[in-house]
């Protein structure tokens, strides 16, 4: 019995110190390093870029399938920008709803000089065609707005990354800047991210939205979701060329023309599911100057309805983000549990001291909450949910991994991807 006892006690102080280390590591190293991630909503990034040759061109490709409740939103916030010389790309990617429509609708009122204001329901005058670069022929002159509709897809590729290939070989821009159709954009967004890039001289820029969240299920699950990715990605640690750290948006991802020709384009990337990490990925890999910045509400996203909305949503990435292997899936379930529920079971199982490195971890986890909320909605007390975050997080990789080994493929919008030829085409 005492040595069941010494056993038990012995335990709980290596799993505890084990988790106190953890959490408590990684509160430091956000609060030493968060400070240094830039927040371009700042008064200081409040201009226009400098370069010798006035303002760089900006393609801004936005790729669409079945977002009809969505896209004439996104593209009149999108025309409605404080920055003069861009155009936008937006992709039809075989919708069987309103979406292609609704794009040609907008493009026919911007070609028109006319605009529809959603905000103000009114039509209003905008300018048809943005000024082109010094030395650029004036006898080609783009529309603010192309549409392209995508018909069939052909074999090897997956929807969305063969829709941003194409726009991408339409696009005119220095830089181009891949987006989704429900993101939505404050007019300075644009102009104060390319200011920053070209001061910065970066060749890659992600920008983090703001969620919108509309009820507690959402927020809980956005919660776990930022704390994962603080704890994972660590965005401090982005800029310094000799981490490993790397980061992908599929909200905001600005490159350079240059560096997306570099890497190989979406050409290298058309069967990579997350494809937003792995742009970033390979451009990091590359070599090339990466920065990811905050900007409070500059671009703003809904991601889902409801918990399991996001459950739903998520559930056709996980496995791709483990390489579709299932012996890395099930050892992420329990690394997980043990990191994110151990803190909480063990405050409860343990005796005298053994508690100790529990409320340490407990403690730091809390703090991460904290912090969080001076830069999201959330507040600090979804603390208490993060145990319920951390279960349907847990379902959504035992889910992910056996819808996509049962279907043997992913079901995405409509189109199946073979199993076999996923993994042929991973990064």
């Amino acid at each position: 019995m005492h040595w069941l006892t010494f056993s038990w006690g012995t335990f709980h102080w290596i799993a505890g110190g084990i988790l106190a280390l953890a959490w408590l590591s990684r509160i430091v190293e956000a609060a030493i390093g968060m400070p240094r991630v830039a927040d371009i909503a700042r008064p200081e990034w409040d201009r226009r870029p400098e370069t010798p040759s006035g303002q760089p061109r900006v393609s801004i490709i936005v790729p669409a399938r079945n977002e009809a409740e969505h896209i004439r939103e996104t593209l009149t916030q999108l025309l409605a920008l404080d920055y003069s010389n861009y155009e936008i790309v937006a992709v039809n990617d075989r919708s069987i709803d309103r979406t292609g429509q609704i794009m040609d609708e907008v493009a026919a009122a911007c070609s028109a000089d006319t605009l529809f204001d959603c905000a103000q329901g009114m039509l209003v005058r905008v300018p048809a065609a943005p000024a082109l670069p010094t030395g650029a022929d004036k006898s080609v002159r783009a529309t603010r707005l192309k549409v392209i509709h995508v018909a069939e897809l052909p074999g090897g590729w997956l929807g969305k990354t063969h829709a941003m290939w194409m726009a991408g070989q339409q696009a005119t821009g220095d830089w181009l800047l891949f987006t989704d159709a429900d993101v939505l954009f404050k007019p300075d967004s644009l102009r104060r991210a390319v200011a920053y890039a070209e001061a910065e001289h970066a060749d890659h820029v992600v920008l983090f939205p703001r969620m919108i969240m509309k009820s507690v299920g959402e927020s809980m699950m956005i919660a776990f979701f930022q704390v994962l990715f603080v704890f994972g990605h660590r965005p401090w640690r982005v800029a310094n060329p000799k981490a490993r750290d790397h980061m992908g948006v599929g909200a905001f991802n600005m490159v350079r023309r240059s560096v997306y020709e570099a890497v190989g384009t979406y050409r290298a990337l058309r069967m990579e599911v997350v494809d937003d990490m792995k742009l970033g990925k390979v451009i990091k890999n590359a070599g090339f100057a990466q920065r990811n910045v905050s900007g409070e509400d500059l671009i703003s996203l809904h991601w889902a309805k409801g918990a399991f909305g996001i459950v739903n949503n998520l559930t056709k990435n996980f496995f791709a983000v483990l390489s579709f292997q299932w012996w890395r899936t099930v050892a992420t379930i329990v690394g997980l549990g043990f990191l994110n529920l151990g803190p909480f079971l063990g405050i409860f199982l343990a005796h005298g001291w053994a508690r100790v490195p529990y409320a340490i971890a407990l403690g730091s986890l809390f703090a991460i909450y904290c912090g969080m909320s001076f830069r999201s909605a959330i507040p600090p007390y979804y603390f208490f949910l993060h145990p319920v975050g951390t279960s349907l997080f847990m379902y959504i990789l035992l889910r992910s991994m056996i819808h996509v080994l049962w279907n043997d493929g992913i079901v995405w919008r409509g189109t199946k991807y073979p199993l076999e030829e996923l993994r042929k085409g991973m990064v």
